[in-house]
Order: structure tokens, then sequence, then C-alpha cells
């Protein structure tokens, strides 16, 4: 049975950067750090793994790794975004926060069961800061909500489409 998150893993630009933006901005707590020289099969890396921690003890991690490719790009909402919980005074606060210290900073998106803001960290992930709404819990409840329905009624109409 999985009991939870424990991290997601990200690259990252630069570790210093990075932590810049998730401990001194966010206020999430680096909890560990270190570097991996060698993978389980052997091969020689230089690669530093980062760990920062969640209210609920979860973490968001990264990996720098110097000499490996790998394409750094602004990412799009719909492709890729972080999005973490946070009471709606902290959703405020951050949003006044980011737009003080002229981080991208968007919203406050209502998105009927949450509101959200947005901002866009140093490796140009998206990410989400995101409070519950009353009736959070009854929306996301799929035996209200007809979430399967809604799923197989989406994939119907792709087959469909594909067929004009």
């Amino acid at each position: 049975m999985i009991r939870g998150l424990h991290h997601n893993a990200y690259r990252c630009r630069d570790s210093g950067e990075t932590r810049g933006f998730y401990e001194d901005f966010l206020g999430l707590p680096l909890a560990e750090a270190f570097e991996i020289r060698s993978t389980q099969t052997g091969r020689e890396v230089r690669v530093l793994h980062t760990f920062y921690r969640l209210g609920d003890g979860a973490f968001l991690a990264f990996f720098e790794a110097p000499e490996q490719p790998f394409e750094f790009r602004p990412q799009h909402d719909f492709d890729l975004h972080i999005a973490l919980e946070v009471d709606a005074g902290h959703l405020r606060a951050m949003f006044a926060k980011g737009k003080a210290v002229g981080i991208e900073t968007r919203g406050i998106a209502d998105h009927g069961f949450v509101e959200s803001i947005y901002f866009r960290d140093p490796n140009g992930y998206v990410i989400e800061l995101t409070c519950k709404k009353p009736g959070h819990d009854e929306a996301l409840d799929p035996t209200r909500n007809g979430a399967r329905g809604k799923l197989d009624a989406w994939q119907a109409s792709k087959a469909t489409a594909g067929r004009h």
C-alpha cells in the first residue's frame, strides 16, 4: 500500500540559486544535501542531491548534474507544475511577497475548490501555492462528482473527433 509522497525530484541548474528560491523565498528548510559520485551500476557521476522539507514531512528534491545535458526551459502550467498547499492568509502574503521581490507572480486564480497563485522558480518550473476553499473535499469526492464518467466521456470525445 502506498502511504504517501516521500519526495518528488527535479533537475536544477544551480543548487545555490534553487536553495535561495525554495528556502529563502518559499520558506522550505533545506533538510539534506549529499553528493553522488557513482551510480548503482558503477558509472562515475558528479551530482548534488538536495531535499527541502514540506510541512507534512514530504520533500521536494533536486539534482544538480553539471556534466549531464538537460534542457531547462520555462514550463507551461499544463506541462508541469508543482502545487503546494497553504492557508488563505499565507497565499495572500506570498502573492504580495512575490510581487515585492520581483519574482514572476500570477493569480489569484479561483478554481472553484481552491484558490491559487503561481511563481516561476530559477529552473523554469511553475510553482503553485494553493489553498482549499469551503467544499473542497466534497468537490474532489469521486462518489459525488462523477470523475470516472467525465474521464470516460473525454476519452470517447477524442475517439469521435479522430474519425472526422
